[in-house]
């Protein structure tokens, strides 16, 4: 272990403003090149037939969960992580990293433990009949089966992320996805292992990762942090902040999918099963333009649980202000492109002679949904501010105001209440974020006003 403090550690302990964009930008990057991935994955698979996609549809919430875990416990060690360096606590810090991996191999040991026994009856429960069962409990068994290497590489790139080391995480991310485009038509289609073959690409993508990060914090051990189980100490007080904000973590980005869900009901209610081919095109673009706030979100949490443990809060406020300005010039950037390019973008999605009748409304959805992407960097900060305080439940609330309560809610109202159709679904979403960011904000303001009273009144 260098004795020295690392580059990373130095950025995060700097200028706040730089730290953000130091750290943001290489998660920018590395998250669009995930979710390029994502979207190629999905073609390969579409090319098995329905009951392919129908197997790897009936998995896909079990793996949400998975993700959702592993990427949670990841954010709440980053965040204690980040905490301890700021507060200049090496050891605790060190300490921290060791009780977080811990926690991952535990739950992702216990996930596969109690689930693969019972997938057969867990696919039959829910409806799955002939060979989608089987197929499914192929697909489920491998990634299942690999659920502590999905928790180790989530875990292992939160620590760098909260040591401000976010090029190598995003090398990890980037060599995971890139390796997972090559390995899914070799598996799928040339060894002919089809959706058996995209679960074990999957997964021997995320054992290419997890090895990669693993050299370097436990072989090569050129990180700020010294992770060395022989100097565990078992604290109830890191578990305890690890998981006050990993879980909430967890539970905010499962609420995303329930609030997709949700707004699917009420628009098969209102326009069918034309209405969410519409809707599901135009969020899947329109999410796409969020990925960069997604990395802004994640250098956020570091830059603020650092400032956080040194007790600057004029650090902390900088830091938290700059990146929601910042995601803001973003995302009206964003949203300038997709209103121009609108019916281009409409194009790729409706060139089939099946799907050519949705081109129109679909061409609506993007240039009314896409207004409400400034106001997202209000809400999506906050909460990613709360996470780097260590109030998780603080940033749950944030994420369920926006995402459940606050859009389905005006979506329900404005289509099926007003009976404005689908244009109510999309003026629902928008108000509801707008809303619930003016919350959201007004809440992480006078968060940060009473810490500065606090830090003030104990100096």
């Amino acid at each position: 272990m260098q004795e020295n403090t690392t580059p990373g550690v130095k950025t995060l302990l700097g200028d706040p403003r730089r730290a953000i964009v130091k750290l943001s930008v290489p998660m920018i990057i590395g998250m669009l090149v995930q979710t390029f991935y994502n979207l190629v994955d999905g073609i390969w698979v579409a090319g098995l037939g329905s009951d392919a996609l129908a197997a790897i549809g009936l998995f896909f919430p079990f793996f949400m969960v998975i993700i959702s875990l592993a990427t949670g416990i990841g954010i709440g060690g980053s965040s204690v992580l980040a905490r301890k360096i700021g507060a200049k606590d090496r050891k605790g810090a060190s300490n921290t990293a060791i009780h977080t991996i811990l926690i991952g191999f535990l739950i992702g040991t216990v996930l596969t433990a109690v689930s693969l026994p019972f997938l057969k009856e867990i696919f039959s429960f829910i409806g799955a009949k002939g060979d989608v069962v089987k197929l499914s409990i192929d697909y489920a068994r491998v990634l299942f089966g690999g659920a502590f290497v999905v928790f180790f590489t989530n875990i292992a790139g939160g620590i760098l992320r909260g040591e401000g080391d976010t090029k190598r995480a995003m090398y990890a991310m980037i060599l995971g996805s890139i390796l997972n485009i090559i390995l899914d038509p070799i598996f799928i289609y040339t060894m002919k292992m089809g959706v058996l073959g995209a679960a074990w690409a999957t997964l021997l993508s995320m054992i290419t990762s997890s090895i990669l990060v693993g050299y370097w914090i436990l072989v090569k051990r050129d990180t700020y942090v010294d992770i060395a189980f022989k100097n565990f100490k078992p604290s109830k007080d890191i578990i305890k902040k690890i998981l006050r904000v990993g879980i909430p973590s967890s539970l905010a980005q499962l609420s995303m999918a329930a609030a997709l869900f949700f707004l699917n009901v009420v628009i098969v209610k209102t326009a069918g099963g034309e209405g969410v081919a519409v809707f599901t095109s135009a969020w899947r673009i329109v999410m796409f333009g969020v990925v960069p706030l997604l990395g802004i979100a994640t250098g956020t949490v570091a830059v603020v649980a650092a400032a956080y443990g040194a007790k600057d809060i004029e650090k902390l406020e900088t830091g938290y202000l700059y990146a929601v300005k910042l995601g803001i010039l973003i995302e009206m950037g964003v949203m300038v492109l997709i209103i121009t390019f609108a019916p281009q973008i409409t194009r790729l999605f409706t060139y089939s002679e099946g799907s050519a009748q949705i081109s129109g409304e679909l061409t609506n959805a993007l240039r009314k949904l896409t207004f409400f992407l400034p106001t997202v960097p209000f809400g999506m900060i906050t909460s990613s501010m709360f996470q780097g305080i260590g109030h998780g439940e603080k940033s749950l609330v944030v994420t369920i105001l926006r995402t459940i309560i606050m859009q389905v809610l005006f979506a329900y109202f404005f289509a099926l209440i007003f009976d404005l159709g689908l244009n109510g679904v999309w003026l629902g979403i928008v108000l509801g974020n707008v809303i619930a960011a003016g919350i959201s904000f007004s809440w992480g303001r006078i968060t940060v006003k009473q810490l500065k009273n606090k830090f003030q009144k104990n100096s």
